[in-house]
């Protein structure tokens, strides 16, 4: 059965504070919305993706170069539960020495490299930018998150007429603050859950970023933003090429409810941890779909003594 195709809320960035409450109302409901004005060029969003489609021309033994900094933060092979996915990391888009690492390890040539590196130069801005906004919609003016590591990642799903029909990621919410995705121009795929529990489809959107919220997202707002569940469907035999900037965790790996945002009204949901635990923790139990949040939960009754 095809997927009901869902028009995501559009984020003007350059109207704000008149776009508070529309960004409040999308990253608390649906998790997932668009942004618009974002001031990032047509040519470099096209330069870009064209030098990701280079990279995944090397060879196998030259992928396996980009190796993790942290756990899942290199190079991702096909494996049995993705096997038409495959995909780069760049674990801090704003280190510039990452960002030189990540080049040199790939060989990447000098135009190659300046557009990566321009690239997650502007992608970090931007990320910045919008999670700022959202903190903003939820009453938090002036939260900073220019620290927070951001990571990049370079996707491509190797779809064929074989293919169709079959997952190109499993079902999952994504383990960071929140994610921003400059998607392939040409072929769809991605499915987000609706609050009714039903997957929709959601078409690309050319010149547009695609922004979903994750699971550090949801601890950080004590559970008012909504960490959306999605996947990638193969849905025709070509290539997909996508790109993601992740944000990830504060800088210092503490996650916990921002107090500001417990009341009466909103106990505490969560305990304080570190992202590199819940990291492993998401791993180790296979909870990749937000499930494993419940293991964190904050137990009220410690307070009530």
């Amino acid at each position: 059965m095809l997927a009901t195709t869902i028009s995501l809320p559009v984020i003007d960035l350059t109207d704000f504070p008149s776009e508070l409450n529309k960004l409040a109302a999308a990253s608390t409901t649906l998790g997932c919305f668009r942004v618009v004005n974002h001031g990032i060029p047509a040519a470099i969003l096209a330069e870009m993706k064209a030098v990701v489609r280079s990279l995944f021309d090397i060879s196998a033994d030259a992928k396996l170069l980009n190796a993790d900094v942290i756990p899942g933060s290199g190079y991702m092979s096909p494996s049995p539960k993705n096997p038409f996915y495959e995909s780069f990391g760049l674990y801090d888009a704003a280190s510039s020495s990452d960002v030189h690492a990540f080049c040199s390890l790939l060989e990447a040539s000098p135009f190659h490299r300046e557009t990566i590196s321009s690239y997650a130069l502007k992608l970090h801005a931007l990320i910045v930018e919008i999670a700022s906004k959202v903190a903003e919609s939820l009453g938090l003016a002036g939260y900073s998150f220019q620290d927070w590591p951001c990571q990049l990642r370079l996707n491509k799903y190797n779809f064929t007429n074989e293919t169709v029909g079959f997952p190109g990621v499993q079902i999952h919410t994504d383990s960071g603050f929140l994610t921003v995705l400059q998607e392939d121009e040409s072929v769809g795929g991605l499915e987000i859950m609706d609050r009714t529990g039903n997957f929709v489809a959601v078409d690309p959107e050319p010149g547009t970023f695609l922004v979903n919220l994750g699971d550090i997202g949801k601890v950080w707002s004590n559970g008012r933003l909504h960490n959306v569940k999605h996947r990638v469907e193969c849905k025709e035999a070509r290539p997909r090429v996508s790109i993601a900037l992740f944000m990830l965790a504060p800088k210092d790996d503490r996650v916990e409810p921002q107090q500001e945002l417990i009341d009466s009204d909103h106990p505490r949901l969560y305990q304080t941890f570190s992202f590199e635990e819940y990291r492993k923790l998401r791993l180790n139990t296979e909870a990749r779909a937000g499930e494993a949040l419940s293991l964190l939960a904050f137990d009220q009754r410690t307070v009530r003594g």
